[in-house]
């Protein structure tokens, strides 16, 4: 069990599941606002995953990083799009929830560790050129899930094809 500066405990014997609905729990108690909304946001997408069109599996926990990755990157852009149009408390608010967010994700990789996991990937797939993204890509994503997002390993994936 390792507690976060917000007071997030993460649990490692549970699922996430269950540690985003204790971490619900524990920011209503605390009334912390900005947990509560993000943890409640991360339920929410939970909660639609499960009732989807035709979904009726588990949800597992490398579904809920992408998930929770998502969110992140709805908050920043959010946070993004505030600043622009002069709104810093809202954009305040927005980095806020996505710094709770975050906290349920594993540290992500560098741009430097994610090229060398690529590069790997590329000589394991036997890629030659950039016509062969697609294939690296679908073998990158998956060994990299939750570790970074799609945008820094489609770029990384584009610029290493490209100098073969």
């Amino acid at each position: 069990m390792c507690k976060f500066d917000s007071g997030i405990i993460i649990h490692h014997d549970m699922t996430l599941e269950q540690q985003i609905q204790d971490s619900i729990k524990e920011a209503m108690k605390a009334k912390d606002t900005v947990a509560l909304n993000a943890t409640r946001a991360i339920k929410g997408e939970i909660l639609l995953f499960k009732t989807s069109e035709g979904s009726n599996k588990e949800v597992t926990d490398g579904d809920i990083l992408k998930m929770i990755q998502k969110l992140v990157k709805q908050r920043k852009e959010a946070a993004e799009q505030y600043v622009a149009a002069g709104r810093q408390e809202l954009a305040d608010n927005e980095l806020a929830e996505a710094a709770v967010m975050e906290k349920y994700l594993p540290k992500q990789l560098s741009a430097e560790e994610v090229k060398v996991k690529v590069q790997e990937i590329i000589a394991e797939t036997g890629a030659t050129s950039i016509k062969d993204m697609g294939k690296v890509m679908g073998a990158a994503n998956k060994a990299l899930a939750g570790l970074s997002d799609g945008r820094t390993i489609s770029t990384i994936v584009k610029e290493l094809l490209s100098s073969i």
